[in-house]
């Protein structure tokens, strides 16, 4: 079982005008990076939140996210996650089939739960994604302004302890 995470959007809600309750700025200079520093406001929380859950439900924890191995030296370290696996997404951005074709490749034949905020984007990737996956499969949009609630977890651990 895999529980994907993206960093922008459910860890750190850029769309948000001012710091959601408990998040906090976290910035870091960066090489071989677009910008030379990003920066991101994450909640301390979510860290033991998410290990908490994937011990609940024996799920891996994966990165799903831009980042890539950037999130393990950044997002990871900040909210307390060991180093996690990382999906390689970079080379689909801009693509038709966005993120779902990687995903797919990566989750065969695995139940997953992927929190993500960009669900709507490429609506016939996703259909075509989701007419694949024969193993549960579920997209769990997160609001980029509001970020991870416990109400995205709860979601999370239903669909990774339920029969499909």
């Amino acid at each position: 079982m895999l529980l994907l995470l993206d960093v922008d959007g459910p860890l750190n809600p850029w769309a948000a005008r001012t710091p959601p309750p408990g998040y906090v700025r976290h910035e870091w200079r960066l090489s071989r990076w677009r910008r030379t520093t990003r920066h991101a406001w994450l909640n301390p929380a979510h860290g033991p939140a998410l290990l908490a859950l994937a011990e609940r439900t024996q799920a891996e924890l994966v990165w799903a996210t831009s980042w890539e191995d950037l999130a393990n030296r950044t997002i990871g370290p900040a909210l307390g996650l060991p180093q996690l696996r990382v999906i390689g997404l970079r080379a689909y951005e801009g693509s038709p089939e966005w993120k779902y074709g990687a995903v797919g490749r990566f989750a065969a034949g695995q139940p997953l739960a992927w929190l993500d905020d960009d669900f709507s984007l490429f609506a016939s990737a996703r259909d075509a994604f989701l007419h694949r996956r024969r193993e549960i499969t579920a997209l769990i949009p997160v609001d980029p302004a509001a970020g991870l609630t416990d109400a995205h977890l709860a979601t999370a651990e239903q669909a990774l302890i339920s029969p499909a």
